[in-house]
């Protein structure tokens, strides 16, 4: 992200992990990154809001030299926001933006469905939405007891594949980006290897792929085994974008 060029991340290969030593970039930043600028056509000036962003001030800047860029949070307390958003009941007008960065939001939104198509109603025709929520499991499920997460946040859901149900029900057209290699194990033509403790079921996912999603139309591979190992997307069953087109 931020072009750094050293030989080794920080820290182990994990989604929450692999931080760049320069710009603070763990694993999961920057596959959004690549997803948005790989698949999006990038326009200077682009009306981009990113929901409760990770990352700091050299990050927003780098943003703002090329795109009309604004944070947003919830309270304006566990991550600084230009502005503060309900997803909700999101206050801006329709058709106000043309990109939609929210990493890690969605599952501490109660209302699902609402806040789908609130951003439906701000993205204009044609806009996105980059949209990544812990995928742990195939299925969704809801939290059998309380569940926080680093920012004291509530986890509402634990999403899994079908999430692809009310994406398309909100009105979008929705993919879902993947390593090349995370691709070829759901598809069958790598062996999946076991869950390693680190929270992630990868037999629930694989299965959960297989019975959520078209394979062949839904499921699409952004980034090359080289390109994984460059950029710290290892495992690759932890990377997963939502890419959501109105």
């Amino acid at each position: 992200m931020c072009h750094w060029t050293g030989s080794a991340f920080e820290g182990p290969f994990h989604t929450e992990m692999a931080a760049c030593p320069r710009c603070g970039s763990i694993a999961r930043d920057r596959f959004l990154m690549h997803c948005f600028t790989e698949r999006a056509p990038v326009v200077d000036g682009a009306r981009v809001l990113e929901t409760s962003p990770r990352m700091g001030d050299g990050y927003r800047r780098m943003m703002r030299r090329f795109f009309d860029y604004t944070a947003s949070d919830y309270d304006l307390s566990a991550h600084e926001g230009d502005i503060q958003i309900d997803l909700q009941a999101i206050a801006l007008p329709d058709a106000s933006i043309d990109i939609l960065l929210t990493p890690h939001v969605l599952e501490h939104v109660p209302d699902t469905d609402r806040a789908l198509a609130e951003i439906h109603r701000v993205l204009r025709p044609g806009g996105r939405m980059y949209l990544q929520v812990p995928l742990l499991h195939g299925t969704t499920a809801v939290p059998t007891e309380p569940e926080f997460h680093a920012d004291n946040t509530p986890v509402f859901f634990n999403f899994g594949w079908d999430l692809i149900g009310p994406l398309r029900c909100a009105g979008f057209t929705t993919h879902a980006l993947v390593t090349a290699e995370w691709h070829a194990m759901i598809a069958g033509a790598l062996d999946a290897p076991p869950s390693a403790g680190d929270g992630f079921d990868v037999a629930s996912l694989v299965n959960g792929a297989r019975e959520h999603l078209d394979l062949t139309r839904d499921l699409v591979n952004v980034a090359d085994l080289e390109r994984s190992q460059r950029y710290g997307f290892v495992p690759p069953y932890h990377f997963m974008t939502w890419e959501c087109v109105k």
